[in-house]
Order: C-alpha cells, then sequence, then structure tokens
C-alpha cells in the first residue's frame, strides 16, 4: 500500500467530480488531504489552486489533484508557482505522458469536460506512472532556469 499523500481541491464546478475522486485515491492506497471546497457554493478556484501548490512546495504533499469546470483555470493558477509542473488531462495517454516525460506533480480535471470512470482512469495511470529521468531531467531543467 501507497501511503504518498496526495493533496485534492476544487471549486464549485469540479466539487462532485472531487469527491468521486477523492475516494477512489483513498481505494488506490494513497493518503489524501481535502483542501476544499466543501460545498457546491460559488468560490474562486485559484485560492485552492494556490494552496494545493503551496504545500507542494513546502513539501508537505508530492503531488496534487485539482478539478474545476474544466481543468484549465486550476491549471494555469498552479504553474503560476515555482516547480510546479500541472497539466490538465482529458485522456489517459496524456496522464501517462506527463508522468513520464514531464514529471508532472498537479493533475488537473474538468467536471465539464470529463466523465467519472474516465477521470478515475486518467487519475490511476498518472498517479502510478513513475518519471523517466534520463535524457528528460535535462529538459526539465531547462524550464526551471
Amino acid at each position: 500500500m501507497n501511503k504518498e499523500k496526495i493533496i485534492i481541491g476544487s471549486d464549485h464546478a469540479g466539487y462532485e467530480l472531487k469527491e468521486k475522486i477523492k475516494l477512489y485515491i483513498v481505494e488506490l492506497g494513497y493518503d489524501v488531504e481535502d483542501i476544499g471546497t466543501y460545498s457546491k457554493e460559488s468560490c474562486d478556484y485559484p485560492v485552492i489552486a494556490k494552496e494545493a501548490a503551496g504545500l507542494i512546495m513546502k513539501g508537505k504533499a508530492q503531488r496534487a489533484v485539482l478539478i474545476c469546470g474544466t481543468g484549465v483555470g486550476m491549471c494555469i493558477t498552479a504553474n503560476k508557482s515555482k516547480g510546479i509542473r500541472a497539466v490538465v488531462c482529458s485522456d489517459t495517454t496524456t496522464a501517462k505522458f506527463s508522468r513520464l516525460h514531464n514529471n508532472s506533480n498537479v493533475l488537473c480535471l474538468g467536471q465539464r469536460i470529463t466523465g467519472e470512470y474516465l477521470a478515475k482512469d486518467i487519475c490511476k495511470i498518472w498517479l502510478e506512472t513513475e518519471f523517466e529521468a534520463q535524457r528528460h531531467q535535462y529538459r526539465l531543467n531547462l524550464i526551471e532556469n
């Protein structure tokens, strides 16, 4: 059983999918920290995305799953933080290669774009795929510098 801590968060437009994905990540054996939102009441996605990025930057977790209407707003906001490599995924191939080649540490999903079962498949692949450092680490260094 993997006890890696995964941060999960959403805005109101991603709340329902967040609740389902949160339970699924626990079923997969991960420790999950839910940073909100906790209802369908309107809220601001940048607040959630910044909190998740901050927790990763402080070493409180290695990765996060963020959900909004399309995943785009969460992704744009998270990527503003140094060391964050957020990706919007609506297919399993992107999820796999975002980890293999880019060592993405934030997965962004869109409740209005991706159905529950596909979102679970994307999440599982993203969580279970390891980074292939070799030539790819050099490219990540180019991004950071």
